[in-house]
Formats: C-alpha cells, sequence, structure tokens
C-alpha cells in the first residue's frame, strides 16, 4: 500500500504512538513529514541510487526519516545509536551518504564525526542543533508537503558485522519500482500474520536493527498502528499491550526471560489478551523458555530464522514448533541446503553448513571478497550465513551452532574481532582472544582472555575494559577479562579459539 493512500483514508489514526512518552504521529503527520524531507533531499541533488544515513535514538520521527528515503528510490543506512566516533565515522563513509540525520540526544558523538565525514554534503539534527549541523524542523519547513514527481521505492542498505572486524554494508538491489509496490516481506507478513488497518504493532527494540525497521515500516503499508518503546522494559512492555490494545509485537528470547522474570502478581496484573501474534527472532530461544510463553500468552508464539541479507526466510508457527520442539521451522522462501565440506548435502539429522538456494540475491557493499565468501563455492548460486544445523525427516530445520564466533547477547550481533583487534595493540596486552561466554539472562556475553606483558589483576581488567569503551560501543566490550600465561596457538599463529570457547561452555554446562 502507499503511504499517500492511506493517510488519505485515514488521516488521524495513529501511525506511530511512543510507548513511555506517549507522543502521537498520526498518518496524515507521518505522509506530510516524510513528504518534505524526500523534497529537500531531492532539492539538495539526491536521486534515485543516492545514499543516506541516520542515526537516531528511537525517536518519534525515526520512521518519517526512513519513509522519506524510501520513497524517494535511495538507499538508507539506519546506524546504531550505540557507536562511537570512529565507527560511526567507518560507516557514514563506506556507505557513501551524502545526507547525514542525528539528534539532540546524540550531540557528542554526531559533532564528533562532522570534519570526518567529507562526503556527506547535508547535516541536520533533529530537536537543536550543534556545529556543522543544521536544525531539522527548519530544514523542512521550507518544502512542500507533496509527495516528489515519479515517486519509486528505496531499499535499506544495513550493516552487519563480519569477523574481520569492520562491518559490512549488506546491499540487496534497489527496486526502483513504483511507490506502493508490494515486495517479498510485505507478502509474507500478509501471509503469515494477517495485518490490516486495526493492527497495533509493539516494537520494543532499538528501530535501527533490521527486523524492528522492516516490520515497523511494512505493518505500516497495511495502516497499522506502531507502538514504540523507547527503551525495553519487562513489565512497561505488558502495561503498552494493555493500554493500545497490542495485537502483534517482535521479540528476542532475552525479553521473554525478562517477562517471565518479574513476579507472577506483577504478570497478572496486566491484560494481554488482545495479542494475536507474538513473533520472536534474532536468537535461538531455549525451549523451556518458549514453552512458558505458549503456556503464558497461548499458541500465538511465532518464530523465524532470517538474517540482514534477506537471503532466506525460516518459519515455525506454534503448532508446528509444538510437534517439532527445538526447530526454527520450514524455509518458506530460499530452499535450505545441508553440505558437508565438499559440497555433498546431508541426510536429515547431520549437522552442516546452511545454504540457501533460490532466494533474493545481495551484495556485501565493496567488499567483492566478502560477497563471494557468502557464496557455495560449487558453482550451484546458493548462499549462506555461515550457520551450521541439520534438517529431521519432516523437513524441519534446527540449528546447532552459529558463524564461527559470533556473539549474540540479548538477541544482538557481537562480532569479537573489533574488540580483539582493539586489545592487541594495548601496550600491556601480549595475546588476547575475545569470544562468547554463557550468561542466564542475555544468553551469550563478551568475555576477554589475556596473556598479559607483565603482571595481571583486577586493576589490569579494568583498565582494559575502559580502554575498550573508549573506542567501541559498549555492548561490543568484554564485561570480564580472564588472564593466562600463554594462549593456544598453532606454530603458524592461528589462534585455537574454540578451545578457549569450548573451557567456558563446558565448565557452565557441568556447574
Amino acid at each position: 500500500m502507499h503511504l499517500g493512500e492511506i493517510a488519505a483514508r485515514t488521516p488521524d489514526r495513529p501511525a506511530v504512538i511512543m510507548a513511555g512518552s506517549g507522543r502521537v504521529i498520526t498518518y496524515r503527520e507521518l505522509n506530510k513529514e516524510s513528504n518534505r524531507l524526500a523534497q529537500l533531499l531531492h532539492a539538495e541533488g539526491l536521486r534515485p541510487g543516492d545514499h543516506i544515513a541516520f542515526m537516531l535514538e528511537n525517536h518519534p520521527l525515526f520512521l518519517a526519516v526512513a519513509w522519506a528515503a524510501q520513497r524517494s528510490g535511495l538507499y538508507y543506512t539506519a546506524v546504531s545509536s550505540r557507536l562511537q566516533a570512529d565507527e560511526l565515522t567507518y560507516i557514514v563513509d563506506n556507505c557513501e551518504a551524502k545526507a547525514f540525520i542525528s539528534s539532540a540526544a546524540l550531540t557528542d558523538v554526531a559533532v564528533a564525526i562532522a570534519d570526518r565525514t567529507p562526503g556527506v554534503k547535508l547535516r541536520l539534527m533533529l530537536d537543536g542543533t550543534a556545529p556543522g549541523y543544521a536544525s531539522y524542523e527548519q530544514a523542512v519547513a521550507g518544502h512542500p508537503a507533496a509527495p516528489l514527481a515519479g515517486e519509486c521505492e528505496g531499499m535499506d542498505m544495513l550493516y552487519s558485522s563480519g569477523t574481520t572486524g569492520r562491518p559490512k554494508g549488506v546491499k540487496p538491489p534497489l527496486p526502483l519500482t513504483p511507490m506502493g509496490t508490494p515486495g517479498p516481506l510485505y507478502q509474507l507478513i500478509s501471509f503469515l500474520f494477517q495485518p490490516d488497518g486495526d493492527s497495533v504493532y509493539l516494537s520494543p527494540a532499538p528501530l535501527y536493527h533490521a527486523a524492528p525497521l522492516r516490520y515497523c515500516l511494512t505493518f505500516q503499508r497495511f495502516g497499522a498502528t506502531i507502538v514504540v518503546m523507547e527503551k525495553f522494559d519487562p513489565e512497561q512492555a505488558l502495561a503498552a499491550i494493555q493500554a493500545h490494545g497490542v495485537t502483534h509485537g517482535q521479540w528476542v528470547p532475552t525479553m521473554f526471560i525478562r517477562l517471565l522474570k518479574l513476579p507472577a502478581s506483577t504478570r497478572a496484573a496486566y491484560d494481554t489478551s488482545s495479542l494475536k501474534h507474538a513473533v520472536h527472532a534474532a536468537a535461538p530461544c531455549p525451549v523451556p523458555v518458549k514453552e512458558q510463553m505458549i503456556d503464558w500468552w497461548g499458541p500465538i508464539v511465532h518464530e523465524y530464522y532470517a538474517g540482514t541479507e534477506g537471503n532466506c526466510f525460516v518459519y515455525a508457527g506454534p503448532q508446528d514448533w509444538l510437534a517439532h520442539k527445538g526447530t526454527v521451522g520450514k524455509a518458506i522462501l530460499g530452499e535450505v541446503h545441508v553440505c558437508d565440506e565438499e559440497g555433498a548435502e546431508l541426510p536429515p539429522g547431520e549437522p552442516g553448513t546452511l545454504y540457501f538456494g533460490g532466494g533474493p540475491r545481495f551484495e556485501y557493499h565493496n567488499d567483492e571478497a566478502k560477497t563471494s565468501s557468502s557464496r557455495d563455492p560449487w558453482g550451484h548460486g546458493w548462499t549462506t550465513l555461515g550457520d551450521i544445523g541439520y534438517v529431521d525427516e519432516d523437513g524441519f530445520l534446527y540449528l546447532t551452532d552459529r558463524k564461527s564466533y559470533m556473539i549474540i547477547s540479548g538477541g544482538v550481533n557481537i562480532y569479537p574481532q573489533e574488540a580483539e583487534n582493539l586489545l592487541a595493540v594495548h601496550p600491556k596486552v601480549a595475546d588476547v582472544a575475545v569470544f562468547g561466554v554463557p550468561d542466564p539472562e542475555m544468553g551469550e556475553q563478551v568475555k576477554a582472555v589475556v596473556q598479559p606483558m607483565g603482571e595481571a589483576g583486577p586493576e589490569l581488567e579494568q583498565e582494559l575494559i575502559a580502554y575498550c569503551r573508549e573506542h567501541l560501543a559498549h555492548y561490543k566490550c568484554p564485561r570480564s577479562v580472564d588472564f593466562r600465561d600463554e594462549l593456544p596457538r598453532h606454530p603458524t599463529g592461528k589462534l585455537y579459539k574454540r578451545l578457549l570457547k569450548d573451557e567456558y561452555w563446558s565448565n557452565a554446562a557441568g556447574a
């Protein structure tokens, strides 16, 4: 559906409700705001295929900014609001953004990159101004609220970190179809979750992540209301469900765990009967956790496995999951191939690398090597996210491992190479390995094991953690540091990180 058509039909329906502040953006306002920004971007010389980036907290106008790019035929990169200046500079430069938008709440890091991103020609700030930035509100106010002539569909280009340390932009083909043309995600959501203009979708996660951003925009194509939590809190999520009659929501397993840890009296105090579909993804969900959620909310818990790359979509409805506990479902976009190292497809029950054929194409922006590594080496044209799994006799997929050393903490993907590379150059570090260790609430937490140059102890541990936090988003940094006399390395220099990681996981399993 076209945003303008929805605004014409239901102009006063809330398009966005901020769960904390209560601020409402109607469809009339969302349509006008995105049109004005689209007109401004066009006046500044941006044309279909060009790129913008924006770094915002869960802001009332976050989705308006995304819609402006979407309806202008642009690529747009929503950047984590938790990044430090070096990380943000790299992404803004790498995606070749011609415009960058931030907010007064993120002034410090926004100002820090202003002189380091010369490719950006237009810098706007919401809710205030800062050196190098014009007022967003004043800039868009001078432009008409009418749609651009020849509106066409744009596309997000979001960043997924690689094990080499630098994040990579996942660049799908630009549609450039007439604005309002249904895409694959619209069709999937329509089929699986049946939203309509009366639906209310709760988004409890940061909007810069792929799933929240894409699902919010897609639900708005149905005319649904999006309830955005400024920050996740389990009891406030229940309050939002009750207050707004939420029908749909998307979660990560850590959120389920935190909901289940609420006192029984607190959980019982809120009416969640409006919920029709509770969707979860991003990380494996422990079977007991999902069982408890189904006991609480009923058989409305849906699961999918996919990636930012968009090359597959594997889905498990509640009844299928109850009959195949632990599965992530069956592929409904891209067929699954479980292969050994030689490319032979493996029988049911035997784990191997997961490849997907027949799905949408993608590339990693300006990284031919990483793009090539995501393709199967046997010429089938299959693509992989690097995960390990198997299928059962009924064709249901189970994940048994993740991308080599990726850490999933609270549903957020963390690649340890960035912290490892940073610590490796610290003058008091002789050798270092960073990996994920078990965490009962978050799933995993970041651990560093360090071979020190000299004496080690609590003071050095805190110094190294603080050093990481100066240069990286805090969620990427080690929560703790252990010290060893020597790390396990092959004579060629290869680090046997798996040996270290297995120690921690084995110890946790035996605890």
